[in-house]
């Protein structure tokens, strides 16, 4: 269990963090960005939970999902280097990808299908949730970055948690949009 009793240490003075182990990293390091990444994503997620009064089952996806991000943030924070660590590194599962598009398949089987792109918006929730997802994707493209780095792993079962849950951020703003009836459509060429 994590123990924190002191919040600041000095340490990352220098421009460098500690992962769970290994050397230190320079803040800007790929894999560090990742999770720092992973972390704004489950922020925006805490942000969006503050507008679903009325909505209880998609806030206990929600609190799933934030608990899911620290998972993903450990993971990353503990790099396979190939050696046996002396504990049972915590690291994404299949398991989890698959609640992942169980709980899509639910919120989605609510919608109507889409005639055109959503514009992000609709619902302040929904809004939220759209930002939520951008932040995902954004995560996503790090990871990815740092899975294809030299001398990197990262593990298929966290790339394909972060690729689904942008799916899911996305279902689920149409869901609170009224089931997708007040989405806001893109309309290509409107303006010209």
């Amino acid at each position: 269990m994590v123990k924190l009793n002191k919040i600041y240490t000095r340490t990352g003075d220098d421009g460098t963090t500690g992962l769970v182990a290994g050397p230190r990293r320079k803040k800007h390091d790929l894999r560090v960005e990742s999770y720092g990444e992973v972390d704004e994503a489950n922020s925006c997620i805490g942000l969006v939970r503050q507008h679903l009064a009325g909505h209880p089952d998609l806030d206990g996806m929600l609190v799933r999902i934030q608990n899911d991000l620290f998972d993903l943030g450990a993971d990353l924070a503990t790099p396979d280097t190939g050696k046996a660590y002396d504990y049972e590194p915590l690291r994404i599962v299949q398991a989890q990808v698959d609640r992942l598009e169980r709980e899509i398949d639910v919120l989605n089987a609510d919608l109507e299908p889409l005639r055109s792109f959503v514009l992000p918006g609709g619902t302040p929730a929904a809004a939220a949730l759209h930002l939520a997802r951008t932040v995902a994707r954004r995560a996503e493209r790090r990871i990815v970055a740092l899975q294809e780095n030299e001398g990197e792993s990262v593990s298929a079962a966290a790339v394909a948690y972060i690729n689904r849950l942008s799916d899911f951020l996305f279902v689920a703003a149409r869901w609170v949009n009224d089931k997708g009836r007040t989405d806001i459509l893109w309309v290509p060429g409107q303006n010209r």
